[in-house]
């Protein structure tokens, strides 16, 4: 396979999304008065703190710019989609989950049976600090995997 390092630029970020989906289920889990089951049911879904999304973006862009540069089309195609991502994560997602909550108000008020609708799930984005989290994890563990490679 060769020398691993021609490889950081892409595994970082993959090792940066495996930590803070790890750090996200533990947080979600405690929050949660330490019920496994629960946590692996609810826990693993959108939103929540911290956002793996934002740390993933914030990974990949600190990686590219260190690796590729600042001045790299790499770095700007990844600056774009950083910026797309996190966006549709606090942005897009949460208004998705204001229409849920009023189709479940709906439903509710009318009546109708949850087997023939069923709830839907209202929180699916990230509020800005859970967002803000993901991209200083998601920056802070790239440095220290590139000092530490």
């Amino acid at each position: 396979m060769g020398n691993l390092s021609a490889y950081y630029v892409v595994l970082i970020p993959l090792i940066v999304l495996a930590l803070v989906r790890i750090l996200k289920f533990v947080i979600f889990y405690f929050r949660h008065n330490r019920d496994f089951k629960y946590t692996l049911s609810h826990g693993m879904t959108y939103g929540h703190m911290p956002s793996v999304h934002s740390a993933l973006m914030a990974s990949l862009v600190t990686s590219v710019g260190y690796f590729e540069g600042l001045t790299s089309g790499a770095f700007a195609i990844a600056i774009t989609l950083a910026i797309l991502i996190i966006d549709d994560a606090t942005r897009l997602r949460v208004y998705m989950g204001e229409h849920s909550r009023y189709i479940n108000m709906i439903v509710h008020k009318i009546g109708a049976a949850e087997a023939d609708y069923p709830r839907l799930k209202e929180r699916m984005g990230h509020k800005p600090s859970e967002a803000l989290a993901g991209g200083i994890l998601g920056f802070a563990l790239t440095v220290f995997l590139i000092a530490v490679l």
